[in-house]
């Protein structure tokens, strides 16, 4: 975007990312709405009492999507949460700013990954200290029956983002989001991974900015084409069940492990535009366990594994 190599970023080049969150929202919300075919995006905008505000975009109902949500917030502070300076106390006592696209797309049809994205920047400010930035994001694919060819072709999509940006980039990110959406208490992966980074400001403010924007544009080169595949297939109720039963453990991990839920809950964030990531409908069971060599069983066996999808030595 023609902005200059910068360590530390002025409140010009904020404005220029926040003009990119804005039109990489807007992008994905129409994609996803022509993809659907039947339902729209109705557009909430909030303001955070605490400062900032953002613009939920939420698809109810649709006839591929039972919910998507796009979120898109700009929030500032005086105080960091809890969730943000335990890691790094130095950044306690800065004032803050953090904006992001936020989005988690919950389809009808099971044989149809759910798919979660985010990218985000972040920075603190000291009246007589550097400021202290970087960008984060990532996406990661959540299937419930498996398709070695979607998360081959997933995992492509995830590569083509990261090539530009160094050999190592994209092995180093796939193996960030296989060990960060992992639910400990089950000892088993959220999904088959796909890209997560954070506190990235290496290399200038232009070369991380051109990352993370990367990253956003791929996600639905990645997505859509599974989606069109898999959306017509026809599916069981036993198969719909596995699915409501699946998706508690997306709940269990957005309530539990995840750090953007933590620090908007924690920031005074508005709770039903962090929640907007949990499922419609979802099921729990008492210790249920699939029909050996099922079609259910095979997903934690084929599936629910840190896989190197392409072939690739150093993943």
């Amino acid at each position: 975007m023609g902005i200059p190599n910068m360590t530390h970023p002025t409140q010009s080049h904020i404005a220029v990312v926040k003009d990119y969150l804005l039109a990489l929202q807007a992008d994905i919300c129409t994609q996803l709405s022509a993809e659907d075919g039947q339902a729209h995006f109705v557009e909430d905008i909030w303001e955070r009492p605490g400062g900032g505000g953002g613009q939920t975009r939420v698809l109810a109902n649709g006839a591929v999507f039972e919910q998507a949500g796009v979120n898109f917030s700009q929030v500032f502070g005086t105080t960091l949460p809890p969730s943000a300076t335990a890691a790094r106390p130095e950044l306690t006592g800065r004032r803050f700013q953090a904006m992001g696209v936020s989005l988690v797309i919950h389809p009808h049809n099971p044989f149809v990954p759910t798919s979660h994205a985010n990218v985000r920047f972040f920075i603190a400010e000291h009246p007589t200290e550097a400021p202290v930035w970087w960008f984060g994001g990532g996406f990661d694919l959540t299937p419930y029956y498996g398709f070695e060819e979607d998360c081959v072709s997933w995992h492509q999509t995830a590569k083509v983002a990261c090539d530009p940006f160094g050999a190592e980039v994209y092995a180093n990110y796939k193996r960030w989001c296989d060990d960060y959406f992992f639910l400990k208490h089950r000892n088993e992966p959220r999904g088959i991974g796909g890209l997560f980074f954070d506190d990235l400001n290496e290399g200038g403010f232009e070369q991380s900015f051109a990352l993370m924007q990367s990253v956003g544009d791929h996600y639905i080169q990645a997505y859509r084409p599974i989606v069109q595949k898999r959306k017509q297939l026809p599916f069981t109720e036993a198969q719909r069940d596995f699915q409501l039963y699946r998706r508690g453990r997306y709940v269990e991990f957005n309530l539990v492990y995840d750090r953007g839920t933590l620090f908007g809950l924690q920031s005074g964030g508005r709770t039903e535009s962090i929640l907007m990531s949990l499922p419609p409908l979802v099921k729990w069971r008492y210790d249920w366990q699939p029909a050996p060599h099922s079609a259910e069983a095979r997903l934690y066996t084929d599936f629910l594994k840190p896989r190197d999808w392409l072939g690739l030595a150093s993943c």
